[in-house]
């Protein structure tokens, strides 16, 4: 998987890239994930392709809500979002994974 260094994130690299149907990772995003994700997702769709976009850990963070009482109900009702989000993005041509922790962004190719 190529490495891109957010310092060199560059939209003609990117399209570049996503055109080649390649898997990537873009590190050291910081502060500027949502904009970069914006970016990506544009990316992919005048690609002509769908993409999916999630957070590393989103399920395993549903699923420890479920431990009980109100937490229970919400964990639930963040599965449901989950489940539903899946539908709606299903077979994608392009997974992109949030590492917030790592502060990085996967972009993968599916198909």
């Amino acid at each position: 998987m190529e490495i891109v260094q957010y310092n060199e994130f560059r939209t003609d690299r990117i399209s570049e890239l996503i055109h080649s149907r390649r898997s990537f990772e873009i590190t050291d995003v910081s502060g500027n994930m949502g904009s970069t994700i914006r970016i990506l997702e544009k990316s992919i769709e005048s690609a002509g392709m769908k993409c999916r976009i999630y957070t590393r850990g989103r399920i395993a963070a549903a699923g420890a809500t479920f431990i009980g009482g109100a937490t229970g109900v919400a964990g639930l009702a963040y599965a449901v979002g989950i489940a539903a989000h899946n539908l709606v993005t299903y077979n994608p041509d392009y997974e992109i994974v949030k590492h917030i922790v790592d502060k990085s962004i996967s972009v993968l190719y599916k198909k």
